[in-house]
């Protein structure tokens, strides 16, 4: 509270009156001025928790909202579709097989209504039904056997165990294809894969086991995980990404640089250009970088690059919901329409003239030279951005390869998070690293069409 003591002057003293009111105009001026940035202050801090930024309208994952925000804040456009099933899908159903593995007759031995024994009466085929199950498993125990023969010269020739079998008892190739399966599919924690293993499988293993035959199909798929290193550095449109995790007891990061048909994963103690520097230290000279707006992304050697506009939406989202201010929604629609004249480009649009293209181009840079609300600090923050990074808004335009969002490298490292829910963190860079290449042998299958256990049973192979 402020508090003015005001002495009345003699009030035949003129000049003494006019300078004390002239003095409380002065105090009450500098007691305003005070306020109004308190109030500036407050009402900034207060506009965090009025407007928080969650999955809609920032890159925060849906895991860290405190409320689920309103679906109509979503990016999705309303399709028109029904739910279920599309007119035109080809469904699938379990479907009776014309050779059962075992059969089991029905036939009736006496009349119901007389009580005659009919077990002599030829019987005729009414009706059949099938069930399906899964035989009981047993592990199967193989033994090699070495034998030595003496020649008639007198030499001794003997045998030789193959290149896999190095102990006298050893977990073989379908164990260590079924425990990367388990790990990098559906994340299962050590106890409950020694769990699955006793319990299903009937076969005893440790979690000390586990491990080791995870490090064993690790080794064997190293040769595939480097083949997917090779062929994303020589790819034309390369997404990356980076997720936060805890290895060990420190912060630690997951990175993937994908594109369709590929996924390369690597863990690191690093969210700097010191990641990119160590496994792709010639850049990507051949590749059109697609990513957000976090620095060491920029830093590499590209061909040029494109930042993801699912980004930009969610924040102008957040922007329009903090300031009052036409631009973020100006901005919001001007990329909105990038996105609908990307999906009716026929592939000769991107290299001959185009109109709306170029509309596009001009409403972009007329909006970039709005002037912005020195007051509105993150709208100022990214409209410096967007003036700064304004050659790869629109780089997909011009590419039919480039997509205009990242959200297939969002997708190549979401399941490091499933991972931390099911089993949690990683307690060693070892244990992350294994993962990293199992994971990205797995998902480059996926992307491939392939089964995933028939993907892994070509790959561990004899290193």
């Amino acid at each position: 509270m402020f508090y003015f003591v005001v002495m009345i002057a003699n009030p035949f003293d003129k000049d003494k009156r006019i300078n004390e009111l002239e003095q409380l105009v002065i105090g009450l001026q500098s007691m305003v001025m005070e306020l109004v940035a308190i109030n500036k202050s407050l009402t900034e801090r207060l506009a965090k928790y009025e407007n928080p930024k969650n999955s809609r309208n920032s890159s925060l994952p849906p895991s860290k909202d405190e409320n689920r925000p309103l679906k109509t804040k979503s990016l999705r456009e309303v399709s028109g579709k029904k739910p279920g099933g599309q007119p035109g899908h080809e469904g699938k159903t379990l479907e009776m097989v014309e050779f059962p593995d075992e059969i089991i007759v029905h036939n009736p031995l006496f009349c119901k209504h007389c009580g005659l024994d009919v077990s002599q009466f030829p019987a005729e085929l009414v009706e059949k039904r099938q069930i399906v199950e899964i035989p009981p498993i047993k592990p199967k125990y193989i033994e090699h056997q070495v034998f030595k023969r003496i020649c008639s010269c007198g030499h001794t020739i003997s045998g030789s165990f193959p290149q896999e079998v190095t102990s006298g008892i050893s977990y073989g190739k379908s164990v260590e294809c079924i425990s990367s399966y388990f790990h990098a599919r559906h994340f299962l924690p050590f106890a409950r894969m020694q769990e699955m293993f006793n319990d299903v499988f009937s076969l005893p293993i440790s979690e000390g086991g586990i491990h080791q035959v995870l490090q064993r199909a690790t080794l064997k798929a190293q040769p595939a995980y480097d083949l997917i290193h090779d062929r994303i550095q020589q790819a034309t449109v390369v997404g990356s990404d980076e997720t936060g995790t805890r290895i060990g007891k420190k912060k630690g990061w997951f990175w993937t640089w994908q594109n369709e048909t590929l996924t390369y994963i690597v863990a690191s103690m690093n969210r700097g250009t010191q990641t990119i520097s160590e496994h792709f230290k010639d850049g990507f000279p051949k590749s059109v970088l697609v990513h957000d707006c976090w620095k060491s992304h920029f830093e590499p050697i590209a061909l040029t690059h494109q930042i993801c506009i699912a980004h930009l939406l969610r924040e102008l989202n957040h922007l329009d919901e903090s300031y009052d201010s036409a631009w973020p929604m100006l901005f919001k629609e001007i990329l909105c329409d990038a996105i609908h004249l990307k999906r009716r480009l026929l592939p000769k649009d991107y290299n001959t003239p185009n109109a709306e293209r170029t509309e596009l181009i001009r409403r972009l840079l007329d909006s970039l030279e709005s002037p912005i609300n020195p007051e509105h600090k993150e709208l100022v923050s990214f409209h410096r951005r967007m003036i700064k990074y304004q050659h790869f808004v629109f780089t997909f335009l011009f590419n039919p390869e480039v997509p205009p969002d990242n959200n297939g490298s969002e997708r190549a490292i979401r399941n490091i998070k499933v991972k931390h829910k099911i089993s949690g963190y990683f307690r060693s860079h070892n244990g992350a690293s294994q993962f990293a290449i199992l994971r990205s042998v797995l998902d480059t299958a996926l992307k491939n069409e392939q089964n995933i256990f028939s993907a892994f049973s070509q790959i561990i192979v004899i290193p």
